[in-house]
């Protein structure tokens, strides 16, 4: 009997998860080791020949390094990712509607049913990689105008909108899984029931493992 070596077991999503963190927390707190603009606003203060205090004003394109946005945050962990995944998603869709167009015999296992299924997550994992393009890439393309193109003036509100939707994808997820997948739709309202409404069933804590397996 042959052995899967594909199988996603708990532990291998755990240092999957593990590592998704760490990278998340390397990338994101970069700039609190010194990829930032403290030292360009020091600099221009002192030039200025201010005698008042150094204050900082807390705005993103102030204290945020363009440099660091664009060429680290955007060229290396936003757009080749979420390019690849693009690649692959095509893939995978061409793979299944291959094989929904093959005849399949009346002896078979339903594959039919199967990659429908398939095709199914598909689109919905699909939507969620358009979703997160939708909300960042706003943000990184004016990124971009601001660094290439420092005569260019963005309005503020534009950029707080983009930095809202960037904030507003980690809340769509969920809502998108709970809405095209099943399984996920029956465990939040089990969720909901037992910890915000005080319901619970027997089959509450069997449902939630099996959709989380």
């Amino acid at each position: 009997m042959e052995r899967n070596q594909s199988v996603v077991t708990p532990r291998r999503a755990a240092v999957a998860i593990a590592c998704c963190w760490i990278v998340s927390f390397l990338v994101g707190l970069t700039p609190m080791f010194g990829w930032n603009n403290l030292n360009k606003m020091r600099r221009t203060h002192e030039l200025n020949g201010s005698h008042s205090e150094f204050v900082i004003k807390c705005q993103f394109e102030t204290v945020i390094s363009m440099e660091y946005m664009v060429y680290f945050n955007f060229f290396v962990w936003v757009l080749p990712p979420l390019l690849l995944m693009l690649l692959i998603y095509l893939e995978v869709f061409n793979l299944i509607r291959k094989q929904l167009n093959k005849k399949v015999s009346s002896s078979s296992n339903d594959p039919q049913k199967y990659y429908g299924k398939e095709l199914k997550i598909a689109k919905s994992l699909a939507l969620v990689l358009f979703l997160f393009a939708l909300s960042w890439l706003p943000l990184h393309v004016l990124n971009c105008i601001t660094l290439f193109c420092p005569s260019c003036e963005t309005p503020h509100i534009l950029t707080y909108i983009a930095i809202f939707l960037t904030h507003g994808n980690s809340a769509m997820n969920p809502i998108v899984y709970a809405f095209r997948i099943k399984k996920f739709r029956t465990a939040f309202l089990q969720i909901w029931n037992q910890y915000f409404c005080c319901k619970t069933t027997k089959t509450d804590s069997n449902t939630i493992a099996e959709t989380v397996n």
